[in-house]
């Protein structure tokens, strides 16, 4: 079996395992969001890395990721609940390469997941961080315990 083939067949089995696995991390906003959204999410993080394997092209997935930084930001998610999902989802899609990808082809098959997902949790990364740094922090009125002189 091929990574294309692979990602084609055993995508429904891959997206349920991710979904159990970002359950079990018990992050506070995907735990306020329905299991439906989270399903979603997750359904299309997998058809765009699968686009993305298949035509090898990074581009989709570094704008997707932008894109769902400022929604996730805007919407109050951490950066790590996000890094979280990628990585619920590259576990799992790891999981079944290793055991269903010829040893001679695992090399070349691991590297494309990787290279599409790590491309798209580095963009996550830089746009949060963009985002955060336009963001005005929040101070203390502290003057009150100091009195008016």
């Amino acid at each position: 079996m091929d990574l294309k083939e692979l990602l084609t067949t055993q995508g429904s089995e891959i997206l349920e395992n991710a979904l159990q696995s970002l359950n079990c991390s018990h992050l506070k906003s995907y735990d306020s969001s329905s299991e439906i959204e989270n399903k979603n999410r997750l359904l299309n993080l997998l058809t765009l890395t699968q686009q993305c394997v298949v035509e090898k092209k990074l581009l989709p997935m570094k704008e997707y990721a932008a894109q769902i930084a400022k929604e996730r930001f805007d919407a109050g998610f951490d950066l790590h609940e996000v890094h979280t999902a990628f990585n619920a989802l590259e576990e799992e899609l790891w999981n079944k390469v290793t055991k269903n990808i010829a040893p001679k082809n695992l090399g070349e098959a691991l590297g494309l997941i990787s290279t599409v997902l790590g491309a798209g949790k580095e963009e996550l990364a830089l746009t949060y961080v963009s985002l955060a740094s336009k963001t005005r922090t929040q101070t203390l009125n502290l003057t009150e315990l100091f009195g008016r002189n």
